[in-house]
């Protein structure tokens, strides 16, 4: 609402007033989820720093046991033992709750699996394959975990931009254009009530000089 808009009375300021004092609440406890969302994020961001180195060494030696074993047991036998995995992980999501914002829960199941429940047979394969099989159910949980962290992250930085504007709006435009309605407001009824007793004066002049006259 512009200044020129706002009626300049006295129940009109008490309202401004209230907005003000409901603004400044509001702009207090903004700023206390937003420092607080802004920990939560930095928190997550070093758990997801070092889950990621983990998962590149994770990556590289799957891939290095997977060279291993394809230059053993020859590229065609891999390819035959994964194809023969048919026992896939299942992904478990929920979500959880943080300072309002809400970030998934990943768990995955059945990732890790006995030897005999991975589909190849024992028979004609090698520890190398083995090998091969544990690497990447470890790649995959690391993945899990770093799916959630990083998915975390991002909705946190969202609602972190999102209360900051919120912030910054109630900060530097809807706290001071209240501010500068009561100013406004206060200003007018000193005038009216200058203009009221300037009349006042005069009318009480005026009754003086019609008595003195009679």
């Amino acid at each position: 609402m512009a200044v020129k808009d706002v009626k300049p009375t006295r129940s009109e300021l008490q309202d401004v007033q209230k907005k003000i004092k409901l603004s400044q609440n509001g702009y207090k406890l903004l700023k206390m989820k937003r420092d607080g969302l802004i920990l939560e994020f930095f928190k997550i961001l070093n758990q997801a720093r070092g889950v990621r180195e983990e998962l590149d060494k994770a990556y590289a030696f799957a891939v290095q046991k997977s060279n291993l074993a394809s230059a053993v047991d020859g590229s065609f036998t891999l390819k035959s033992a994964s194809f023969a995995v048919d026992a896939v992980p299942t992904i478990e999501l929920k979500n959880t709750n943080i300072m309002g914002v809400v970030v998934p829960k990943i768990h995955g199941s059945r990732v890790r699996k006995p030897l005999h429940e991975r589909g190849y047979g024992l028979v004609g394969t090698d520890t190398y394959i083995d090998d091969v099989a544990d690497a990447y159910e470890i790649l995959v949980e690391k993945i899990i975990v770093a799916a959630e962290l990083e998915t975390t992250m991002k909705r946190l930085l969202d609602d972190i931009e999102k209360t900051k504007r919120r912030v910054n709006a109630l900060e530097f435009k809807v706290i001071p254009e209240f501010q500068e309605q009561v100013k406004f407001i206060r200003l007018r009824l000193e005038e009216m009530e200058r203009e009221s007793m300037s009349s006042l004066k005069k009318i009480k002049q005026k009754k003086a000089a019609i008595e003195v006259s009679e």
